[in-house]
């Protein structure tokens, strides 16, 4: 593509892109032409990863290019999971603690539509508070929201076949499995409940459970997908004809 082109995909200067390139944060572009460069697609998802690590992270170029040589080395998994932490773990959302006020607010900040928002709020996937008449959703709904398209996008949707009330399965697991075995615990731990200190170490706990849940996950069905592929490939070999 044309510089001006990846101009317009990623919002950035053509200045800064030379910038960029100058100083060995992206690749330089190859050329089809004496004054011709055509600059590759890969371009406009590592631009769009400075911009993450700059706005997000605050991060210089210098460091900024010491990560991309080391993403190079990196499995297709682990990069699709530093993209995602990029997009929805962000320190800035962490200190401003992004809540959204009203239901329209919301849609437009998700990409969620009406009807599925109904739904997710009827299946208590997201779970907005009433202050004042006004409904105020806080940031871990606003990143569910988002999530919930992201998967859209993936083919993870109603069109693709997927159906949405597995979330509520999952959502309901949370509720009814897990979270009581939590809460038992705590009662019949009432000291460590009523400590003065427990307020801190209770939200570090239920930061480092959902971080243990997220990798648990993340781990099983990785293995399980391995798994799933390889016995495919081992009966594709065997149906092959002989000399093929």
């Amino acid at each position: 593509m044309k510089i001006s082109e990846l101009v317009k995909r990623t919002n950035v200067s053509k200045e800064t892109i030379h910038y960029y390139i100058r100083e060995g944060a992206l690749p330089k572009p190859r050329k089809s032409g004496r004054n011709i460069a055509d600059y590759d697609e890969s371009m406009v998802e590592q631009i769009g990863l400075i911009k993450d690590l700059q706005e997000n992270f605050f991060l210089p170029l210098s460091e900024i290019k010491k990560i991309i040589k080391q993403r190079k080395k990196h499995s297709l998994a682990d990069k699709v999971k530093f993209g995602f932490l990029t997009k929805y773990v962000r320190p800035v959302d962490q200190i401003f603690f992004s809540t959204v006020t009203g239901r329209d607010n919301f849609l437009k900040e998700t990409g969620l539509s009406e009807k599925w928002l109904s739904k997710m709020e009827q299946w208590g996937i997201i779970t907005p508070e009433t202050q004042n008449g006004t409904m105020i959703y806080s940031s871990d709904n606003v990143t569910i929201g988002k999530l919930i398209v992201d998967m859209g996008r993936l083919g993870f949707g109603p069109r693709d076949g997927y159906d949405p009330e597995n979330l509520k399965l999952y959502a309901d697991f949370v509720k009814n499995v897990i979270l009581p075995t939590h809460m038992n615990f705590l009662r019949e731990h009432t000291d460590l409940l009523m400590s003065p200190d427990f307020r801190e170490k209770g939200i570090r706990l239920v930061e480092a459970l959902g971080l243990f849940f997220y990798h648990i996950y993340r781990k099983t069905v990785k293995e399980e997908i391995l798994r799933v592929v390889n016995e495919e490939e081992k009966k594709n070999t065997k149906s092959k004809p002989p000399g093929r």
